[in-house]
């Protein structure tokens, strides 16, 4: 027995086939062109008919030989839309995820959906599908009219799994203004000029929308009949992939920036906008934030170093006598909101190991004053945290942060979206909790426990950071 995820992200496509005791049957990565080159500034696009072919060829690499999936899930980029014709022809190229041209429309929506926003605590941006449609309709000739549907990018994989479109899930739609409290579409957009009779049906994720057909069999290698799952957004599957999938438990993601998810019972509002939630795929919810901070700021400082020997170094200058905010450009998004927010390092470095040690313990500020704000606003954290991304392979780093956090740190063996697509597509078919299959089906590779003196020392530097944060960005506190 075992089950099948797929995520397709923007440069490639990356199968899992995993049992139900999370043992990776076979894994397979398939690349694709990132995005159509040319395209004017804030502009992102992607060529739909490098999906399939990308998703064809790296399921059946993973299924080849292999035992058929009891399931299959497909996630992809939180915000990609296209439009498409009753047969699922293309008409469009994708608006990515990170396609910021509809800046105008977005503010637009975001007025008359004030309401919706209020309540589920996050504003209308460039980046939702919502305002990306808005501006095709203005902006994209008949490929408005003409369509029959308007899809994410994980809709558009099932759909070819299936042979028929028409489904979404609640963690995609949530940038297309599903209205996740009543679980409809808001009137406003239609009053706005985007149909809701050309919007997908919303299931939570995990639920069976269809079968694959024989045409996809013959092209995947996958069994006509087998179960194909309504998906996730690729951070909601990344933070299953994590282990933090059940009540009461977080990850941080430390890759370039800095990314904080959690599951609550009740949804957590932000009154200053830092964090939005989606809703899990058992009806909790799932608040997380992202920092300007993270590993950018090793990229931008020591670019072309050795980063492996200055870890090994490192060790023995920590804890510093430095107190860093090591951002590398302008503008905060959470712990704190700051446009203006620049990075700042207090005290007088000895040199490059001090100026990198630094930069390690002042990202682990950042990720506790993160938590701290979380449980300012209401969300409960425990003693430990799930973490994943580039930064996690720093063992100095996973150190520091677990003692300046005063918290255990557990890396998971495979914390890649797909694994986190092959765990939903198990709890959809063996009927136990979400949070139950991903404990057996996510193995942890290592535990990082504080260490009692270092803690000791970050503690004082911390509250002297947050105090030097409060009083540089009064909006901190």
């Amino acid at each position: 027995m075992a089950f099948l995820g797929v995520d397709l992200g923007t440069q490639g496509c990356r199968a899992i086939l995993a049992e139900p005791n999370g043992t990776v049957v076979s894994s397979a990565h398939v690349p694709m062109s990132a995005s159509v080159p040319g395209l004017p500034p804030n502009w992102s696009e992607q060529r739909v008919g490098e999906w399939w072919p990308a998703v064809r060829r790296s399921v059946r690499q993973a299924v080849g030989g292999s035992v058929n999936p009891e399931a299959v899930g497909v996630d992809s980029t939180s915000g990609t839309v296209l439009a498409i014709s009753a047969e699922g022809k293309p008409l469009t190229n994708a608006f990515m995820y990170n396609d910021a041209r509809a800046e105008v429309e977005a503010g637009e929506l975001s007025v008359a959906g004030r309401d919706l926003e209020d309540e589920l605590g996050y504003r209308i941006r460039p980046s939702f599908s919502a305002a990306k449609l808005l501006w095709l309709k203005r902006n994209g000739g008949r490929a408005f009219e003409d369509a029959d549907l308007f899809i994410h990018a994980a809709d558009y994989v099932t759909g070819r799994l299936c042979g028929g479109w028409g489904h979404t899930d609640h963690t995609n739609a949530l940038k297309s203004v599903f209205d996740l409290k009543r679980y409809r579409w808001p009137g406003f957009l239609d009053d706005m000029g985007i149909p809701l009779h050309k919007l997908p049906v919303v299931v939570p994720p995990g639920e069976q929308i269809g079968e694959v057909c024989e045409k996809a069999s013959r092209e995947t290698g996958i069994d006509q009949g087998t179960p194909v799952i309504a998906g996730l957004t690729d951070g909601c599957a990344s933070q299953i992939a994590s282990g933090a999938a059940d009540l009461g438990e977080w990850e941080t993601t430390l890759g370039t920036t800095l990314v904080i998810k959690g599951v609550t019972r009740d949804l957590v509002r932000d009154p200053g906008g830092r964090i939005y939630s989606h809703l899990h795929p058992e009806g909790f919810w799932m608040p997380g934030g992202a920092s300007n901070t993270g590993g950018g700021c090793l990229q931008s400082r020591f670019s072309g170093a050795n980063l492996q020997e200055m870890d090994e170094l490192a060790g023995s200058v920590i804890p510093t006598g430095l107190l860093s905010y090591p951002l590398v450009r302008t503008g905060e998004r959470f712990p704190f909101a700051s446009e203006s927010a620049r990075g700042f390092t207090l005290g007088k470095p000895k040199g490059d190991l001090d100026v990198y040690a630094a930069q390690l313990e002042g990202v682990a500020y950042v990720e506790r004053m993160a938590y701290e704000v979380l449980g300012e606003l209401g969300a409960e954290v425990g003693e430990r945290v799930f973490t994943v991304g580039g930064g996690t392979k720093s063992e100095l780093w996973l150190k520091i942060r677990a003692s300046v956090l005063q918290k255990m740190l557990l890396r998971p063996l495979v914390p890649e979206a797909a694994m986190g697509m092959a765990v939903l597509s198990a709890h959809s078919q063996l009927g136990e909790s979400l949070g139950s299959v991903a404990r057996r089906m996510v193995t942890v590779d290592m535990e990082i426990k504080p260490d009692p003196e270092l803690s000791g020392a970050y503690e004082d530097r911390y509250q002297r950071f947050r105090a030097e944060i409060d009083r540089r960005f009064p909006a901190a506190g």
